[in-house]
């Protein structure tokens, strides 16, 4: 096996390969002629593969891949030396960092190490620009085009078989919005499941119909599977923010749920809506609406739009993510704060400055103490808390915090093979579950092998 940074290329035996992979169609390679297995958000620099072959993904962007080079290849990269590959089947593992209290690891990327990961295309390059130009915007901020909003309300409406409302309210945010919902006279039911459920379904099954299984699969691991989960979670979390803010009453918790319901996500429903984008002019007016503008409530009669959010700030796995002030902003004021995806109190990033490992121990809140730490930076905190190695090999040093009520930090101290340009080597810290008892075992671990397996014959 072969490791450059962080990804790992495995050789494969043929008989292993699954049959409907043998002869399909790879990725497209990227304007240099590459096959790009990872790529670097930030730095724009590349995990890439040089040579005749093709590069092949089974499901979503952070499982395994297949790699085929019938003549073999060097895979390169601007801060690692080149390795050659013999030719073969292989599997690219990318490398993965625990997640506390979780079974799950997050994917390491340009914050982490350097690197990042790069999303699959459908081969079609007008209709990936046009998807990537509509996914683009769910993270939008800035005011709403209102004006190519409401017409896209409007095209929603009669693509639904519907009258056009008579009327639009806007709103500065979704608490706003849910206000604005509960002050409505005569606006009749809710038709969200005419405008947004009904052709969405209908879609769906027209492209499964003439894509085929396995094609509708690859179309949607392109596109929408690479985006929703992380929309959803930042939608989830705007729901509870709104709940959190007017509900005065427990009671009133029940009726604002009830509101949020009648929601069409705007341009947070671009996450799916870019698998279709270029396909079809059924959910025509939708996409121009989340292009547009925020969440929307569409009823018989009358329709309420939200603005966008004047601020977002995420971290590298689409988190909410702030340490000076809201991860999520709105005009009116509404906000949400968190750390890494970890929702906080407002007033607890202005502790975040003066944090020293005392006050860190002393936090009785796991998850607020967790926040302390990545912050504080694990490193500095092992330092000045006189931290002892619990292990040493080839691979790294070992590290182990134990926590009052919480499960052990252990993290895997690793030099990067290759120099900088000063001479020096880089260090990383990567995250392993509590369990580990060596660096090899931890470093193995973050490639989805036990320590027995991970062998590098050669890495840069």
């Amino acid at each position: 096996m072969y490791r450059q940074g962080d990804v790992l290329i495995v050789p494969l035996d043929e008989s292993a390969v699954p049959a409907h992979l043998a002869d399909a169609t790879g990725e497209r390679r990227d304007a240099r002629g590459r096959l790009v297995l990872a790529l670097g958000e930030v730095t724009g620099h590349a995990h890439a593969v040089q040579g005749p072959g093709r590069l092949l993904r089974e499901a979503g962007p952070l499982d395994p891949m297949l790699l085929h080079l019938p003549e073999g290849g060097r895979v390169v990269h601007e801060e690692h030396a080149a390795i050659p590959l013999p030719k073969g089947w292989y599997r690219v593992v990318r490398q993965r960092e625990y997640v506390p209290g979780s079974p799950h690891r997050r994917g390491l990327s340009d914050a982490d190490q350097g690197h990042g990961t790069t999303g699959q295309g459908s081969g079609d390059r007008e209709f990936d620009a046009a998807c990537e130009h509509l996914a683009g915007r769910r993270g939008a901020t800035g005011a709403a085009d209102r004006a190519a909003a409401e017409e896209g309300v409007r095209l929603a409406y009669r693509t639904a078989g519907l009258a056009e409302p008579e009327r639009i309210v806007w709103a500065a945010s979704p608490k706003a919005a849910v206000e604005a919902v509960e002050r409505l006279t005569g606006a009749g039911r809710s038709v969200r499941d005419g405008v947004r459920t009904g052709p969405w379904a209908e879609e769906r099954r027209r492209l499964h119909d003439a894509l085929g299984p396995a094609g509708w699969a690859g179309l949607w691991s392109a596109t929408g599977a690479q985006l929703w989960d992380t929309t959803r979670e930042l939608a989830e979390r705007i729901r509870a923010g709104v709940v959190a803010e007017l509900m005065e009453r427990p009671e009133d918790e029940f009726d604002v749920r009830l509101v949020l319901l009648d929601a069409v996500l705007g341009q947070h429903d671009a996450a799916w809506l870019a698998a279709f984008d270029g396909r079809g002019d059924r959910l025509a007016g939708l996409a121009q609406v989340a292009r547009h503008a925020g969440w929307w409530w569409p009823y018989e009669n009358a329709v309420v739009i939200s603005e966008r959010p004047v601020e977002l700030h995420r971290d590298e796995a689409g988190r909410l993510d702030r340490g000076d002030g809201p991860a999520l902003a709105f005009p009116d004021g509404f906000a949400l704060y968190a750390w890494r995806g970890m929702p906080v109190p407002a007033a607890f990033l202005d502790e975040l400055t003066s944090l020293t490992p005392a006050r860190i121990r002393a936090e009785e809140n796991a998850e607020l103490r967790r926040v302390m730490l990545e912050h504080y930076g694990y490193d500095r905190y092992l330092t000045e808390s006189d931290a002892q190695p619990v292990h040493r090999d080839e691979t790294g040093v070992l590290w182990r915090i134990a926590l009052q009520g919480d499960e052990d930090v252990v993290m895997v101290e690793v030099v990067n093979s290759t120099p900088e340009p000063d001479g020096t080597h880089r260090t990383y810290w990567l995250r392993v579950p509590p369990r580990t008892r060596t660096a090899k075992e931890g470093v193995a671990w973050t490639f989805g092998l036990g320590q027995e397996a991970y062998e590098p014959v050669r890495q840069t």
